[in-house]
């Protein structure tokens, strides 16, 4: 029944599997070259670098700081829309309380449904609602590079490598659903979490 309502398959996960396949195209890229096929960024800035589909890119072209890339990809949101911040990075008390405070301000200030996630662990549930549900998200994805990495046995990658090319993996399928998607891949996690908290924190006073 929920399924039904959401406009979902309920005994089928379509697009969860579309995701494996785009995150296990780049693990074997990186077995092949060493390195993820990041592609091209749309801007860096602040510490931040952005990835976005050509009609996002398109969007926020002009803006000069990230408080106004952020208002901007933010203000897509109408009524009966949601807004997702997910997260593909350490799940620690800190990044946690951050990822509150973006998600609570988004939803009092846009009187919108709100969900902030940490991935890849989403993937397998409502990560199929973002993809083959309704097209009514406005998602920001945030990764960071690992501190440690962790070796995966007998494979060249990391497990910091693996997170992030799930991470690449879901945001091409969000574009090629259509869906309003922003990636922001940080230096640092902790102060880059922080440095988007602040700019979201403008945005929306603005």
């Amino acid at each position: 029944v929920a399924g039904s309502v959401l406009g979902i398959n309920p005994f089928n996960q379509p697009d969860v599997e579309a995701s494996k396949i785009k995150s296990r195209e780049l693990t074997d890229a990186y077995e092949r070259s060493g390195t993820l096929p990041l592609g091209e960024p749309a801007r860096r800035l602040e510490g931040v670098t952005l990835y976005a589909d050509a009609r996002t890119e398109n969007l926020l072209k002009g803006h000069a700081t990230l408080a106004d890339i952020l208002r901007t990809h933010f203000q897509q949101a109408k009524p009966g829309d949601y807004a997702a911040v997910l997260a593909f990075i350490e799940q620690s008390p800190a990044h946690w309380d951050l990822l509150q405070q973006m998600r609570t301000r988004l939803r009092d200030r846009l009187k919108i449904a709100t969900c902030a996630e940490f991935g890849p662990r989403f993937l397998h549930s409502t990560g199929q609602a973002y993809k083959g549900g309704p097209n009514s998200g406005i998602f920001l994805t945030i990764t960071a590079d690992p501190k440690q990495e962790l070796p995966v046995p007998n494979r060249k990658i990391g497990f910091g490598k693996v997170q992030q090319a799930q991470a690449m993996g879901d945001f091409q399928v969000l574009n090629e659903r259509g869906r309003r998607a922003l990636w922001l891949h940080l230096d640092d996690a902790q102060t880059g979490l922080a440095t988007i908290a602040r700019a979201l924190q403008q945005a929306l006073n603005a």
